[in-house]
């Protein structure tokens, strides 16, 4: 984890001082800590058992992509959460996916901390956090602070997908959450695909207890994070993947995310060129509660209670495709309610929602702007001109950029849905477009070193943050086009944004969230993820890298949690 930044403050007085920045590394995911027994990245059974690693019995089957990660100040005390989206390798090097399953168990990590004088973190103590009570969780990605102070966690739910799960079970064949059932619930029940995609919520005590609780009423997808807004009502939700919708929930009561509203965006075009600029309207897909949607998932909910499918068009069905699916799907709703909460992607679709994103990653709202902002790591696929079909229709036709972009999406009040109902939220986004400085570019030939993308634009961008105290968005990288990905900074008006921090070599920047004054000291969190996912070929230098990160990351079994030190101390001057 590599920088030479500095950040040049310049104060009330006129006088102006610069900030080297320094990343300093709290721990490993393979490091044990104090009072833990495991390695920080091991994984669980719903007991609170480490899963022994299938290549190596002896040893843990531990997790290499730390993601989400946030500080919490709770009576006095300060605590770190990380959590841990999936075992990439296994001890003996193997594929974990491969050898086991795609979607293993993943796991959240709560660490309090020691702040020194100077402001360096250190760990006294460590656990994980025990999840069997929302079911477990899968692909645990990106995550964020509620404004009450609790840690909301997300579920990247790629491939649990309810349908071709019941296919695989009635033909007698392993189905993509077999290692859940497997290995987190040791074959006493079989994983549910309709309790994975769902966004967890984690309390956290002041003498470190936690509690958890999954929100049905936010919808299910692939939540790669959500963003609750100042209001303590308003959620927004991007989902990972191809053919994707982006979701809103107002939820009924502030700082209560168990019942509430959910819609789905419907986007009218306005412009095609530097990733495209559009209207949105809202498209109201139901009201439930977490109590109406759990009871459903528990007394064994499946794909075929919720739709009727079709294999062709036919009087009743609708035409939908979501996902990376090559053909369109023939649906007709049979629960509707659960089809708008349980089964989100395929009802927004059906619904008449734009279902045309490509990669929908990371969220960030500039209180003071009244803006959010969205990482589309990928402009492409579903978001050019033809690529989807379906009764939602073909609403994106925007050229391709392989690199992204960070779209800027105004709040506004007084919105009505699509049927004409007013929308009891106040920060309702209503358009979209890539401010200047946060297009990706495209390089016509790879370089040398095999970058696609240009080494001065973000690529792939991922993780997001706003700060207020700084006014500058953060912005990590989740990128194959940059060897190197990258943590950038940028400010209105800029038209590159400025290079901060770099991860080793095929590794994803993650758990980007900046805490401008904690006890006098400021910390930008950063992990990485998968070091060393690359393959060099035959290039010599990229193969004496890959050589040197083996040696440096334990084989690459080793990924950082840490954080970003060195800028000033700033309280918000926007809430």
């Amino acid at each position: 984890m590599f920088t030479t930044a500095r950040v040049k403050a310049i104060y009330e007085d006129g006088s102006a001082r610069e900030h080297a920045l320094s990343y300093r590394m709290l721990f490993g995911t393979q490091t044990r800590v104090r009072n833990n027994l495991a390695p920080a990245g091991a994984l669980y059974d719903e007991h609170m058992r480490p899963i022994a690693d299938p290549s190596r019995p002896q040893r843990f089957l531990t997790d290499q992509t730390p993601d989400g990660s946030a500080l919490l100040q709770l009576g006095g005390k300060l605590f770190h959460l990380s959590q841990y989206e999936y075992s990439w390798l296994l001890a003996d090097g193997r594929s974990s996916g491969k050898a086991i399953g795609r979607i293993t168990p993943s796991s959240v990590v709560l660490s309090e901390l020691r702040q020194a004088p100077d402001g360096t973190l250190s760990v006294i103590s460590q656990r994980a956090v025990d999840l069997s009570a929302a079911g477990g969780l899968t692909v645990a990605c990106n995550a964020t602070v509620s404004p009450w102070n609790t840690f909301v966690s997300s579920s990247e739910n790629y491939s649990a997908d309810g349908r071709a799960i019941e296919a695989d079970r009635a033909a007698g064949r392993p189905d993509i959450l077999s290692a859940m059932t497997r290995l987190y619930f040791r074959g006493r029940r079989r994983a549910s695909p309709y309790e994975q995609g769902v966004v967890p919520e984690i309390m956290v005590g002041s003498n470190g207890s936690t509690r958890v609780v999954k929100h049905y009423a936010l919808g299910r997808g692939t939540y790669e994070m959500v963003q609750i807004m100042p209001d303590r009502r308003t959620v927004y939700g991007p989902h990972d993947g191809t053919n994707k919708p982006f979701t809103m929930f107002v939820a009924d009561r502030p700082a209560d995310l168990s019942s509430g509203t959910l819609y789905a965006a419907r986007f009218h075009q306005r412009a095609a060129t530097r990733g495209g600029r559009f209207e949105l309207q809202w498209v109201r897909l139901g009201h439930a509660t977490d109590a109406e949607l759990r009871h459903k998932v528990r007394a064994g909910i499946t794909f075929s209670s919720i739709f009727e499918a079709s294999e062709g068009p036919a009087p009743g069905f609708t035409e939908v495709r979501v996902a990376a699916a090559k053909h369109p799907e023939y649906l007709r709703v049979r629960d509707r309610q659960a089809a708008a909460f349980l089964e989100t992607l395929r009802y927004a679709a059906l619904a008449g929602a734009t279902s045309e994103l490509r990669k929908a990653e990371g969220l960030a709202y500039d209180p003071a702007g009244k803006r959010l902002f969205l990482a589309i790591s990928d402009i492409d696929k579903g978001m050019r001109a033809g690529r989807t079909s379906g009764a939602a229709g073909d609403h994106i036709r925007v050229g391709k950029v392989d690199a992204g972009g960070v779209y800027a999406l105004p709040v506004a009040s007084g919105q009505r849905d699509t049927g004409g109902a007013p929308i009891a939220s106040s920060m309702v986004a209503v358009s979209m477009s890539v401010p200047l400085g946060l297009l990706g570019r495209d390089l016509p030939e790879p370089d040398e070193l095999g970058n696609t993308a240009d080494l001065d634009h973000v690529a792939n961008p991922d993780n997001l943050y706003w700060s207020a105290a700084y006014r500058t968005l953060f912005v990590g990288e989740d990128s194959v086009m940059h060897r190197n990905n990258v943590l950038w900074a940028w400010q209105d008006g800029m038209k590159l944004p400025v290079p901060l921090l770099f991860a080793p070599m095929g590794a994803e920047l993650t758990g980007l969230r900046v805490h401008p004054d904690v006890g006098g000291h400021a910390y930008a969190l950063a992990n990485a993820q998968h070091v060393g996912d690359f393959e060099p070929g035959d290039h010599r230098l990229l193969s004496r890298v890959r050589e040197l990160i083996a040696q440096e990351w334990m084989g690459r079994q080793e990924a950082p949690i840490g954080y970003l030190a060195g800028m000033p101390a700033l309280r918000s001057i926007a809430r």
